[in-house]
């Protein structure tokens, strides 16, 4: 691949200095010999900087979205890829030739490729922990793969939602795939955890986290320890960093 110009990528969120989304493509820029290709943190306190952002900066060509602007951001688009569409949430933006602002979902394909090789046949219904905009990519990976869902949150609004006090043993016996959506338990507040029954967990039970720093979170710790399968969200983040560099160099 050829640098031709000086080109800005980026991640937009809301206090993401510890994302590993800088690093890792700064490193990839390097090792690919790029010298005029930047990758910098949108650190914006509301989703109203984004016009400013991207209006200051010409060199933009994508950005990743992280928490909280994954479905903010949405009315700031002018297209949005199908996939991004149906789950209503996006992650990644391609700035066009003709300039306009494409919105795509790459976390779906990231979760499904890290997960999918641990499940097992009794893994038919998963608990989705948190309502935010991952959760919906979650979601749609985990209904592609014929497991029912529910969403776990705070304030149940919907049918499909159940709050933390409802998770009786019967219901983590049921379901056993168990997707942490949360930042509950990011560094540096790496003690914090869902307020999940633990005791009821067996070696029948698949955790996820998407959280990756720490390595270990207390929650797939509380899991590995009752014998839990455990996987934290390293390998995801990677899978759909490709996937958003693929999205941005191709040629549409």
């Amino acid at each position: 691949m050829e640098e031709r110009k000086n080109r800005t990528f980026g991640l937009l969120g809301k206090d993401i200095s510890y994302s590993f989304s800088r690093g890792y493509f700064t490193e990839k820029f390097k090792n690919l010999g790029f010298t005029k290709t930047k990758y910098v943190n949108f650190d914006i306190p509301k989703i109203d900087d984004f016009t400013t952002v991207i209006n200051n900066d010409d060199s933009i060509c994508g950005i990743n979205v992280t928490i909280p602007y994954k479905e903010e951001v949405m009315p700031y688009l002018d297209k949005l890829d199908k996939t991004a569409k149906k789950i209503g949430a996006v992650n990644t933006i391609k700035f066009t030739k003709r300039g306009n602002l494409k919105g795509y979902n790459t976390d779906v394909v990231g979760f499904e490729k890290s997960i999918s090789p641990f499940f097992k046949k009794h893994h038919k219904f998963a608990l989705i922990l948190g309502t935010g905009g991952a959760s919906k990519a979650v979601a749609f990976a985990l209904k592609r793969n014929n497991i029912k869902y529910k969403f776990v949150s705070r304030n149940p609004s919907s049918k499909k939602e159940i709050s933390y006090q409802d998770l009786t043993e019967e219901i983590i016996n049921k379901y056993n795939v168990i997707i942490n959506c949360t930042p509950l338990g990011t560094s540096p507040n790496v003690n914090m955890c869902p307020a999940i029954p633990y005791q009821h967990l067996s070696e029948k039970h698949l955790l996820f986290d998407l959280i990756y720093n720490p390595e270990l979170t207390v929650f797939l710790a509380k899991g590995k320890e009752k014998g839990a399968t455990v996987k934290n969200g390293y390998q995801m983040l990677e899978i759909q960093a490709e996937e958003s560099w693929a999205i941005w160099n191709q040629s549409k």
